[in-house]
């Protein structure tokens, strides 16, 4: 029988703007567990008068990176956790957290592939933490994210993603539903099933899927994915809250 996992005081070794709205949070931990790539970690602050407000957070980081982990963090303006996170907390500063959890959403390079990832906002992390445990462990399987954001501002890990492809056999793409640079040549809508079958077709009907984003675009893009051949125990879901699209 697994214990439960405790909530332990982590210490924030650095922070990293990506976007406007969005800082990846480098955290040490004196009980480091290798996650699997996909997991989480819950976050819970305590104020003043002892009143708690807690949210989960997906890790970024491969599991290759021991004794700390790396959390991205969307600002939500009217949200009780994340506002904090980004206005409030500084390098040094100490935050509860606990985890790994989860094991539904998650990936393993001896699970194999091919491995189709789909993400809108800030639902590319949990892909990333995939992405970057496929490069660590030295994996081949072929990949190929589609990623969706507002506009090209937003796209977290843009220079990183675009450094994976050029080294590693990863393949991105890019959809950009509310404005494009000038000479703009990638997707400029939301995520549909032509796209899906562009994207996707290479990869054949074998492709392990992983969708994480807003409800909408999770549920449309695992729909469309059983559509086009897949078979429904090898699509997986997480949901975000209502960004990215």
């Amino acid at each position: 029988m697994r214990r439960p996992l405790e909530w332990q005081i982590a210490t924030v070794k650095a922070i990293a703007q990506e976007t406007a709205q969005v800082k990846t949070i480098t955290l040490v931990l004196p009980g480091w567990t290798a996650h699997r790539a996909g997991q989480h970690y819950d976050v819970r602050l305590t104020a003043a008068d002892g009143y708690q407000a807690q949210r989960s957070y997906s890790i970024a980081s491969p599991p290759e990176r021991p004794g700390e982990v790396d959390l991205t963090v969307e600002r939500i303006p009217d949200g009780e956790v994340s506002p904090y996170l980004h206005d409030v907390l500084v390098v040094g500063d100490a935050v509860e957290v606990r985890g790994p959890v989860g094991g539904y959403f998650v990936w393993e390079a001896s699970s194999g592939g091919p491995l189709l990832l789909v993400a809108g906002g800030s639902g590319v992390v949990p892909l990333m933490a995939m992405l970057r445990h496929r490069a660590a462990a030295g994996a081949k399987v072929p990949a190929r994210l589609l990623y969706s954001s507002r506009t090209l501002e937003d796209v977290i890990y843009r220079q990183e993603l675009e450094a994976l492809a050029s080294r590693d056999g990863l393949e991105v793409f890019h959809t950009l539903t509310r404005g494009q640079p000038k000479g703009w040549t990638g997707y400029a809508r939301r995520i549909d099933q032509p796209m899906l079958a562009e994207v996707s077709g290479p990869l054949g009907t074998a492709a392990l899927a992983f969708i994480c984003g807003p409800t909408a675009l999770v549920e449309t893009t695992a729909s469309a994915l059983v559509q086009l051949g897949l078979a429904q125990e090898r699509v997986r879901t997480e949901r975000f809250g209502p960004t990215g699209t």
